[in-house]
């Protein structure tokens, strides 16, 4: 019977470690890409429930500073409130357009969940161990997240064949390097399971992410928040566009008595 030796006792019991390290990177790598998901998701929601409503309102705002100002055409304050209002009523029309176009976002199988995790662990450029490696190693790993966020099975179909003979996963000549390389790896997965806890926490800590966790909590209450914020904004439109037909009314107004008594169209003034 072999004896094993020493060393090939060591550098399995470092497999072991390495591959339970491996293990937690990936999954902690798809939690994070599992939010960013939720809070794709969650936006595309809030676009269409509410969003919509507040750049209904911010267009409403901006057509009701222009009645303003044909009121008062030489006042500057208003002039620039104008100029301020009606960025925004583009921006937030922008926004809207955007959110639109981009459509229903990509629920990932568990077929696809697990072609990710398998890559992620065998490919992550911090298992490199020189500088040109890493640099292959980032552009794999951007070409699969490309692929896993925009829900491309085909190419993740693809890239988990090519994982499957991948020379990353071919051992090194002796039981001396072997062993020295799975000690540098562990180190490095050491590391970034360190790191990690930072990239969750910039992910979650944004205006999105509150409002998710908040809507998240209304529902677990039973109440929806975003609807009883899309009802709020209704009403204020209500309000608003009642305002900016009543300055429409008074604009009117004006041009017709000056067109009667001057025998002019104030409009002509106002394109000069």
């Amino acid at each position: 019977m072999h004896e094993i030796a020493p060393e090939e006792r060591e550098l399995e019991k470092k497999r072991r470690i390495l591959e339970r390290l491996k293990d937690r990177l990936a999954d902690r790598e798809e939690e994070v890409i599992d939010l960013r998901g939720d809070l794709e998701r969650f936006e595309a929601r809030y676009s269409m429930e509410v969003g919509r409503l507040y750049a209904q309102q911010d267009e409403i705002d901006a057509e009701i500073a222009e009645e303003e100002l044909k009121l008062v055409p030489d006042d500057e304050e208003i002039k620039r409130r104008v100029e301020e209002l009606r960025r925004i009523a583009e921006e937030s029309a922008a926004r809207l357009k955007a959110a639109e176009e981009h459509g229903e976002v990509w629920e990932p199988t568990a077929e696809a969940k697990k072609a990710y995790h398998n890559i992620a662990r065998a490919i992550h450029p911090d298992l490199a161990l020189d500088a040109a490696e890493k640099e292959r190693r980032h552009g794999l790993m951007a070409e699969l997240n490309q692929a896993y966020s925009s829900g491309d099975q085909q190419k993740l179909n693809r890239l988990v064949a090519e994982y499957r003979v991948s020379p990353d996963l071919v051992q090194g000549d002796t039981i001396g390097d072997e062993l020295v390389r799975a000690i540098r790896l562990i180190d490095q997965n050491h590391n970034r399971l360190k790191d990690h806890p930072d990239q969750k926490a910039a992910t979650a800590g944004s205006e999105l992410f509150d409002l998710f966790t908040k809507v998240q909590a209304e529902e677990r209450e039973g109440r929806d928040l975003l609807r009883q914020m899309a009802e709020r904004a209704r009403s204020h439109i209500l309000k608003s566009e009642r305002r900016l037909i009543n300055l429409r009314n008074v604009t009117a107004a004006q041009e017709e008595h000056v067109k009667e008594t001057y025998g002019m169209d104030i409009k002509d003034f106002r394109k000069e």
